[in-house]
């Protein structure tokens, strides 16, 4: 795996999976297939200034960012969810930028395990 690989603790995650690769593949694959949604809508909340679904969305990442082991993403979710996109926008641009980052980290991560996981599948 490339640099990424301290993007998810892997340990954590498979303390909830009893460690097993397929469901680790799948837990992953889920949180990916919606985390990206969720950081592109928090964009358009600055636009839509809407604070109290930011704070729903930014409460949703961390959560699900911290059940798979994602703490640097869940980290930049629990700075974001403080903040008034209505009345800081400039913070909240600024935190939106930082989640983005955190969450390419974390699909940089989970492609390269979804990858792993095909190679060994005989």
């Amino acid at each position: 795996m490339n640099g990424a690989k301290k993007a998810v603790d892997l340990a954590h995650l498979s303390r909830y999976t009893g460690g097993d690769t397929a469901i680790n593949a799948e837990v992953l694959k889920m949180f990916n297939d919606q985390a990206g949604d969720l950081v592109s809508r928090l964009r358009g909340l600055l636009d839509a200034r809407d604070a109290k679904t930011w704070k729903e969305i930014t409460h949703t990442i961390k959560g699900a960012a911290r059940g798979i082991g994602a703490f640097p993403l869940a980290d930049a979710a629990a700075f974001a969810e403080p903040i008034d996109p209505v009345k800081d926008r400039g913070n909240a641009s600024l935190a939106v930028n930082a989640l983005k980052t955190e969450a390419d980290q974390v699909e940089a991560f989970i492609k390269d395990f979804l990858a792993d996981c095909a190679d060994r599948t005989p």
